[in-house]
């Protein structure tokens, strides 16, 4: 019987051991705006929006996948790191966006190197060049040899769906996408470490590096949220961006390293 509480003891620490942790930026991207009692609301981008400007779709793939969300409303430090093992930073503010925009600085930089270089997995995903500050972000983007540009990719005007339509069938990163929809959005121009995962007409959309121990995930827009994962695409489009959301969270859980 002793064994029996020895060895169950082992089996349940080793099963909490494999849950993962997935914080979500609210420091850098810290957009306010005023709801329906007049009062100062977050929103654009954040775990709990369920509208379509938010990623309350991209949090359940997560949790259905076995990790924890959680979100960080402060500067990433090593302390405040400590048990993420995917720390994503969408969109970060610009002039526009915020009166007092949180800036990545270089003190911002270094602590997320050395957590990518300790077996973080970092993700970015900007926008075009008019909604969010592209300069400090491509300042962390350096290290990892990626540099988002102010070109516009898969510009859509109108109803004209079909420029930001994407057949990814075969890719690495889609395991069961096989048509997904992403408009505009910034390419990537990458070097050293970084390496294409997604292309289109040579555009690199996506790229990767491993650095260290670690993984940087990076896409010019934030994409994944609710407006193009819950159905609101033109049905007769035939898109997979419900499916390329639990593929996208698969293939990012794959890169935590094995503890």
């Amino acid at each position: 019987m002793k064994n029996f509480f020895i060895v169950s003891a082992f089996v349940a620490a080793g099963f909490a051991s494999r849950a993962q942790t997935v914080t979500l930026d609210y420091y850098f991207n810290h957009e306010t705006h005023k709801n329906a009692a007049g009062q100062d609301e977050r929103f654009h981008y954040i775990w709990e929006e369920k509208d379509l400007n938010g990623y309350s779709n991209w949090g359940d793939a997560f949790v259905k996948a076995g990790a924890k969300i959680k979100s960080l409303d402060a500067a990433p430090t090593a302390e405040n790191l400590k048990g993420t093992d995917i720390y994503i930073i969408v969109d970060p503010d610009s002039p526009a966006e915020s009166p007092k925009p949180n800036y990545i600085e270089a003190k911002d930089i270094e602590v997320i190197d050395k957590y990518v270089k300790d077996g973080g997995v970092l993700v970015m995903m900007t926008n075009d060049s008019q909604n969010n500050d592209l300069p400090h972000i491509n300042n962390l983007a350096a290290r990892f040899g990626m540099h988002f540009t102010n070109e516009l990719h898969n510009h859509v005007l109108g109803n004209n769906i079909q420029s930001g339509t994407m057949m990814v069938e075969g890719n690495p990163l889609f395991k069961t996408a096989k048509k997904i929809y992403m408009k505009d959005v910034c390419n990537i121009e990458i070097s050293g470490p970084a390496k294409p995962l997604l292309k289109n007409e040579n555009v690199v959309i996506i790229a990767t590096a491993k650095y260290g121990k670690g993984t940087v995930f990076a896409v010019g827009d934030p994409w994944l949220y609710n407006e193009y994962t819950n159905g609101h695409l033109p049905a007769d489009g035939h898109y997979d961006n419900d499916k390329a959301i639990t593929d996208v969270t698969q293939w990012l859980m794959s890169q935590i390293p094995k503890k």
